[in-house]
């Protein structure tokens, strides 16, 4: 893996920086990668060579986070990290995945509806891993591949969209979705 020059750090780190303030004040929608060049202080044409477009430009921003997620639950304080019980572990992360969707909700809408299985794969796939393994400590007798997909597919960003669902009612619904303890 090749090292990053410590100046291309620094351009990527203004130009994510930027596309978020952008993306916070205008929407996805007002993100114009000329916008992104002039607010962080780069050429158009090294926002271009770097990212490719506008859409790989908003994946950086969606990865940035997750990579940050990912190590909370990988390896964070419990109860979301390792050391707390699976089935504390389990609603931790439900709630954590809820408030990391709701934060880049805008942008996940987007990643996710870019074609029939967008949503699949990566990030999901981790998600999914996860689940499984902690529901199947918390609650051997369960499906755990079935109801880790049953607790993701709440927190699709299009239907937390349509719904109009808030933090409290996402949270709340995941842990009714949750099989008693013992």
């Amino acid at each position: 893996m090749t090292r990053e020059r410590a100046d291309a750090a620094r351009n990527r780190a203004r130009i994510l920086a930027a596309a978020a303030d952008l993306v916070a004040a205008r929407g996805v929608e007002g993100l114009g990668m000329a916008e992104v060049a002039a607010a962080s202080g780069v050429g158009v044409g090294t926002l271009y060579r770097r990212f490719g477009d506008q859409s790989g430009l908003l994946h950086a921003l969606i990865d940035q986070s997750e990579r940050a997620f990912q190590e909370s639950f990988l390896s964070g304080p419990p109860p979301l990290g390792p050391g707390a019980p699976a089935a504390e572990r389990v609603r931790a992360f439900l709630h954590a995945l809820v408030d990391r969707t709701l934060a880049q909700l805008d942008l996940l809408l987007v990643a996710e509806t870019a074609g029939p299985f967008a949503r699949f794969g990566g990030a999901y796939d981790a998600y999914h891993r996860h689940l499984g393994v902690l529901i199947g400590q918390a609650w051997p007798a369960a499906d755990a591949a079935f109801l880790a997909d049953a607790l993701l597919a709440p927190l699709a960003a299009n239907l937390i969209t349509h719904r109009h669902h808030d933090a409290t009612r996402l949270k709340a619904g995941l842990d009714a979705l949750l099989p008693p303890p013992g």
